[in-house]
């Protein structure tokens, strides 16, 4: 309970709000709750552990086209729960839920161009001529829908904030945004899985070690993990910020927080550093921009 007088005038939200914890009910709050500190904490030290896994490996194998979103993901990650620790110490903090809205609802988007050109790279290293077009339209159709993606998502979070969801512009921008994302996804996964089945069919996948299972094992679960993400974020913002979803922390904690920490964790085993890097004497190499994969011998396909 507030334990001092409601302040006079009472403004909940934006950049000249009044109300406090002290002043205020948690429950006028544009969350209607504290978020928990010790999840935050926690999510913003785990994004921090698995940016410098992802630096290592990126450092390790010179992979830096794969590398350097994924710690942008990762930086843009930490910064969003460090928004969610001050809406703890103050829920109707606006810069906290300007800070939680954007950088939570964008950072995915790095994860998923990490995904676009590792997967195009992947068709150039098992059989190119399985493909019904060109791998690198995957980087000119997907990428620069992730590009949209993204700029629809943040301006959306900062129309929206601006306004309490009170507008539902920014919102509907925002979700926009969510839901091109998903349908860029699901295209993906359908183009993808169509040459995955065409090699399948080829034979050649007996010739699969454990690098290139753990590699495509990666790969696959982060993707299907940011389509469950951006699911729910669709879902959540369906009803603007007076819905009963996005007032309600548990189901985001498991579905933003969880599945977007296991999907960055899950590329770890996707780096294509792991399943597309060989030694010279293997026959196989990848370039150090990680955009080319260079093919010293077609042995290993036949």
């Amino acid at each position: 309970m507030p334990s001092q007088p409601l302040p006079d005038p009472i403004i909940t939200f934006g950049s000249d709000e009044t109300c406090t914890l002290d002043n205020c009910p948690v429950e006028w709050s544009i969350l209607s709750y504290q978020p928990s500190l010790a999840s935050n904490i926690v999510f913003a030290a785990l994004f921090a552990v698995i940016g410098l896994t992802h630096f290592y490996l990126g450092f390790r194998w010179r992979t830096w086209g794969f590398t350097i979103p994924m710690l942008i993901g990762c930086i843009t990650e930490i910064i969003g729960y460090i928004g969610r620790i001050l809406l703890h110490n103050n829920p109707f903090s606006y810069p906290g839920f300007l800070i939680q809205i954007i950088c939570l609802t964008i950072a995915p988007v790095f994860y998923t161009a990490s995904i676009y050109v590792t997967l195009s790279q992947s068709i150039i290293y098992l059989a190119p001529e399985l493909s019904r077009f060109k791998p690198q339209l995957f980087y000119y159709i997907f990428i620069p829908f992730d590009i949209v993606c993204l700029a629809l998502q943040a301006a959306g979070g900062a129309m929206s904030a601006d306004t309490t969801g009170s507008d539902k512009t920014g919102v509907d921008i925002s979700q926009a945004g969510l839901s091109l994302q998903v349908i860029v996804l699901v295209l993906f996964i359908a183009a993808f899985g169509d040459y995955m089945f065409r090699y399948l069919r080829s034979g050649r996948a007996s010739g699969f070690g454990w690098r290139l299972t753990a590699f495509f094992t990666g790969l696959t679960s982060a993707t299907l993990l940011i389509l469950a993400r951006c699911a729910y974020r669709v879902a959540e913002l369906q009803d603007g910020y007076d819905g009963k979803l996005i007032k309600e922390e548990a189901p985001f904690i498991v579905l933003e927080g969880v599945f977007v920490f296991l999907a960055a964790s899950m590329l770890c085993f996707g780096h294509p550093g792991l399943g597309l890097k060989r030694d010279r004497a293997g026959g196989v190499k990848m370039e150090n921009d990680s955009e080319t994969v260079v093919m010293d011998t077609i042995e290993r396909r036949k």
